[in-house]
């Protein structure tokens, strides 16, 4: 008999969430003449577009993306406290979250009182709380103040009260947003042990964090979201991987430049890693390859072609060109082709921009320059302080 299919036990299916923006600006006597001559238009902001992914029972979903993602909105859905404008959300089982800091606490109540108070939200009976309760005291270490109202908590006493709550009410399924990003390190890894044991007990969870290396290492699977869309899923380190690209390609955006003449174009420049396929991502031993087509649209005499690397902020680390390096180009016309191999290089794990260029031999005339236009990702082992690594060697001899 073979193994049965784990069952589905959310389902998020086309799902777009908008909020409506009022926009009210000028007087109330401008806002009723825009509304009698028609030119009141009301505005939406999609916060969720036509979302659609499902998780299994058991299975560990990470939820990553750029602050306005949607990620937030989308837990917020899952427990209800928001509805859908489009598309249907199905859970099976008790949901327990911890969506934001001190999401469901009365701020005038004590902490033992806020305890009891979000057992019953969640429907958990009074015996049931009265069982947990020193195990929910315990996990938050706050037992000297238990009894004081919460509005006095630090924030990281909020949050330590609040996943201690949401995990010992023993949901069927555990939302949790950043929850990391607040405490000290001891009851992170608390919280990092607890959704382990989670994970082994098949207990469904669905996390929120920026936290990569610690998201990709809890997390059986990643759903990517970017601007209210679902851009992917698939395996931790794959989306991740998509993510950091994501984020390259936006970072770079902001410095990005093109200029020239025009008599020569860099049509396009892709970056190949060493086995031929393109890629943004480049072990620093292994070094980076660049294929440059360009067209000249007319005859140019001795072009000199460049490259430059940069850091993520664009300082300029290093760059060279065809004449640099003594390859001589008689002549251009027409369409062609360079090939670049650069490394192993000496860089620290990070992300870089790399720009191309194309201008006269004597420098007076830029055909055309792609300045950070291609920003790709460097992966180390050196562990040197900076964007370089330089190999080093120490010697020790003690003195006599």
């Amino acid at each position: 008999m073979g193994s049965q299919e784990p069952e589905i036990v959310i389902a998020v299916d086309g799902v777009t969430k908008s909020f409506n923006l009022s926009g009210r600006t000028g007087s109330l006597k401008a806002r009723i003449l825009e509304r009698l001559t028609g030119r009141h238009k009301k505005r939406t902001f999609k916060a969720l577009d036509d979302v659609s992914f499902t998780v299994k029972r058991g299975e560990t979903l990470g939820i990553i993306g750029a602050n306005g993602a949607g990620k937030s909105t989308l837990l917020a859905l899952l427990t209800g406290t928001l509805f859908p404008t489009r598309g249907t959300i199905y859970t099976e089982g008790q949901i327990s979250s911890l969506l934001e800091l001190g999401a469901g606490f009365h701020p005038d109540l004590t902490g033992r009182e806020n305890i009891y108070l979000y057992g019953a939200i969640m429907g958990v009976s009074r015996a049931h709380m009265d069982s947990r309760f020193e195990a929910i005291v315990d996990f938050a270490g706050l037992r000297d103040f238990i009894d004081q109202p919460v509005k006095h908590y630090s924030s990281g006493m909020y949050v330590r009260l609040g996943f201690a709550v949401a995990v010992e009410v023993n949901p069927d399924i555990l939302l949790i947003d950043e929850v990391l990003a607040v405490g000290d390190s001891s009851f992170q890894r608390k919280c990092l042990e607890k959704m382990r044991a989670f994970r082994r007990e098949k207990k469904t969870m669905l996390i929120i964090s920026h936290d990569l290396q610690t998201i990709q290492g809890i997390s059986d699977r990643i759903v990517l979201l970017d601007k209210g869309k679902l851009l992917g899923s698939g395996s931790p380190a794959e989306m991740i991987g998509q993510y950091e690209g994501l984020v390259r390609q936006t970072e770079s955006s902001v410095i990005k430049r093109e200029w020239g003449t025009g008599e020569i174009r860099l049509e396009e420049v892709v970056l190949l890693d060493k086995h031929g396929s393109a890629s943004d991502v480049f072990h620093a031993e292994e070094g980076l390859h660049v294929q440059i087509d360009y067209r000249a649209v007319q005859r140019i005499e001795e072009p000199v072609f460049g490259y430059a690397i940069s850091d993520a902020e664009g300082h300029l680390l290093h760059g060279s060109n065809t004449q640099l390096a003594g390859l001589e180009i008689p002549a251009v016309s027409g369409r062609g082709k360079l090939s670049l191999s650069v490394g192993p290089l000496p860089l620290a794990s990070g992300n870089y921009l790399l720009s191309c260029s194309v201008h006269s031999a004597d420098h007076r005339h830029n055909y055309h320059r792609l300045d950070h236009a291609f920003p790709f990702g460097v992966l180390s082992s050196g562990k040197a302080a900076g964007p370089v690594d330089i190999p080093v060697k120490w010697d020790y001899a003690a003195g006599g």
